[in-house]
């Protein structure tokens, strides 16, 4: 079927990807001998039972029984089908995702828009080096004091005066005029025909994480100009609620950084590049959103905001705080950095330096923004005044999740009210919504009894330790062992031996849609007894012999029985017919 993404591609991507940096994006782990460890996110605990085997790429809660691999994380925690999850892996991997029998990004279109828009890009770029008013946007660049360097970097360009520049050089044709159109970047007349969409504007590619242009975002070089920024339109691949400007050269670092900044437009994103800070992204030109900072704890666990001082940057941290609150699991921080008046991170950085920028005791922590806000024109010297207190932090706090966190905020209202935290407490369930917070899909436990077979002490042992089918064992005299399981453990070691690197995820996800699927699952939940390598092998060899000899053993009973059974049809049909004939 046209569309589908090879087997061979997942089983890779599996061997490239490592589960805890996956996990970690979403829950914060800590080392515990071989495993990592958490409180499971599947459901409420107060010691961890959640574990993550780097080992065996594969997660299990003996909680809950919640268990799976990277790609069941991301479909069961974060809410992705299977191929968003493959899609998400392998832009970590910094891979393509290829379909069988044709590109199904191709066959509805996104492919060829891809492709498209990065001949817009190179476009722009070339105006920008060649066009006669090109000038103009180099001499707002050069007041903006953003080198050539940078300039490069994020690939700026300029979008020529006139209104059809873009239309002559990459249109003409209706269908290169549909392409243009599907691209966001013309805009068709009421009168008919079409026209560019950005006129005499700083053009700023957008690029995803994967670095694919998207779309893209136009300055006026006029400050008097209107409107003073505008961006692509929504399209099959741009969606402004998901994309962060700057994220994709972020990551392109390929280093990590304590802490990302979200500051509100391009020009901050580069100014503050311009000064040596690499870790900066934008939004799109529209209000902030829960798959934004999703994506932004992905890379990193503490986010400062930096908005404008005056009422609309005030409004704008509000929200960031609304959506911050349910996120902010153990580890997650974010702060706030409000910037003097008449001032933007450009002009501070500027002014003040990269230190003081930079300098830890500006930024405001969350849970602060919060009490303050709440606290603000609140007389505390009356019973009413406290009272008001807890029925206006109550609906904030029924966001915060379990954890540290929530509990000292609701010290500090005690403190603050003199109503005691337990009190507080019992208060707060009663204003959880109906059944509590979003439910998350929580599996069963699994079986946990020993495995019942020698064939299935085989299978864990490979599941486990894929390496172990490497041994130089001669397999040709199990092809006739006639013993259940025997086929598919034949299946799993050719399987192996074939991809080499393959880890126990791999092999989970190359059978999770088949009979075999819960099985290997309930078998890669089981702790292995065995950790040096000599014993893993010495072990897997053993019960290869035992396999032999128990069907052997069954080979020799079966011939005992077909004898047993030829000596009572002579002794039957000799009775009856007075003795057979030979």
């Amino acid at each position: 079927m046209a569309g589908l993404i090879p087997q061979n591609f997942i089983d890779d991507l599996l061997t490239r990807i490592d589960i805890i940096d996956v996990v970690e994006g979403y829950v914060p782990l800590r080392r515990a001998g071989r495993n990592h460890q958490a409180r499971c996110p599947f459901h409420d605990e107060k010691t961890p039972s959640f574990t993550v085997s780097q080992e065996k790429q594969f997660y299990h809660c003996f909680g809950c029984g919640a268990h799976g691999t990277a790609i069941t994380f991301l479909m069961e925690y974060a809410g992705m089908n299977f191929v968003e999850a493959i899609e998400d892996l392998a832009g970590r991997a910094g891979l393509t995702v290829p379909r069988e029998g044709g590109d199904a990004r191709k066959e509805s279109g996104t492919g060829e828009l891809y492709e498209f828009l990065e001949m817009i890009v190179r476009y722009y770029q070339r105006q920008l080096r060649e066009h006669p008013e090109a000038w103009r946007a180099k001499e707002y660049l050069e007041k903006r004091r953003i080198s050539a360097e940078v300039a490069v970097e994020f690939e700026l360009g300029f979008a020529p005066p006139g209104w059809d520049n873009l239309l002559k050089d990459l249109g003409g044709s209706e269908s290169a005029n549909r392409r243009l159109a599907g691209a966001g970047m013309i805009v068709q007349r009421e009168s008919g025909g079409y026209h560019d969409r950005f006129r005499d504007r700083l053009m700023f590619p957008i690029r995803d994480q994967r670095g694919r242009a998207i779309g893209f975002g136009g300055r006026v070089l006029q400050d008097d100009d209107t409107p003073k920024y505008l961006n692509s339109p929504e399209t099959p691949v741009f969606h402004k609620g998901r994309e962060l400007y700057g994220l994709y050269q972020v990551r392109k670092q390929r280093k990590s950084h304590g802490r990302l900044y979200i500051v509100e437009g391009y020009m901050d994103t580069l100014s503050l590049a311009q000064y040596g800070i690499r870790n900066a992204v934008a939004t799109l030109g529209t209000a902030l959103t829960r798959e934004h900072l999703e994506q932004l704890f992905r890379h990193c666990q503490q986010l400062v905001f930096c908005f404008d001082g005056d009422d609309a940057g005030r409004k704008a941290a509000w929200r960031a705080l609304e959506i911050s609150l349910p996120l902010l699991r153990e580890g997650r921080q974010v702060y706030f950095m409000f910037m003097p008046e008449g001032e933007d991170p450009d002009s501070f950085v500027r002014t003040h330096g990269l230190k003081q920028f930079e300098d830890p005791s500006r930024y405001l922590p969350l849970s602060d923004y919060l009490l303050n806000n709440l606290k603000q024109d609140i007389d505390l010297s009356t019973r009413e005044g406290r009272a008001l207190l807890v029925e206006k932090a109550l609906p904030y706090l029924t966001k915060l999740p379990a954890g540290a966190l929530l509990e000292l905020v609701l010290k500090d209202i005690a403190r603050d009210t003199g109503l005691p935290a337990d009190k507080l407490g019992l208060l707060l369930k009663e204003k959880q919504p109906p059944g509590g917070p979003r439910p998350r899909r929580v599996q069963r436990p699994l079986p946990r009894q020993p495995d019942a077979t020698l064939v299935g002490k085989a299978i864990r042992l490979l599941l486990h330790h894929p390496g172990t089918a490497r041994l130089d064992l001669p397999t040709e005299d199990l092809a006739g062992v006639d013993l259940p399981g025997m086929g598919f453990l034949l299946e799993l070691l050719n399987f192996i031996k074939a991809q080499p690197s393959i880890t126990c995820a791999g092999i989970l996800e190359h059978w999770r849609a088949s009979k075999y699927g819960d099985r290997l699952n309930e078998l890669a939940a089981m702790e292995s007894p065995l950790t040096e390598q000599d014993e893993i092998e010495s072990e897997f060899l053993s019960i290869m012999d035992r396999i032999r000899q128990a069907h052997r053993k069954r080979e020799r009973l079966r011939q005992t029985r077909d004898i047993r059974n030829i000596e009572d049809l002579r002794r039957f049909y000799g009775s009856e017919t007075g003795g057979l004939k030979h």
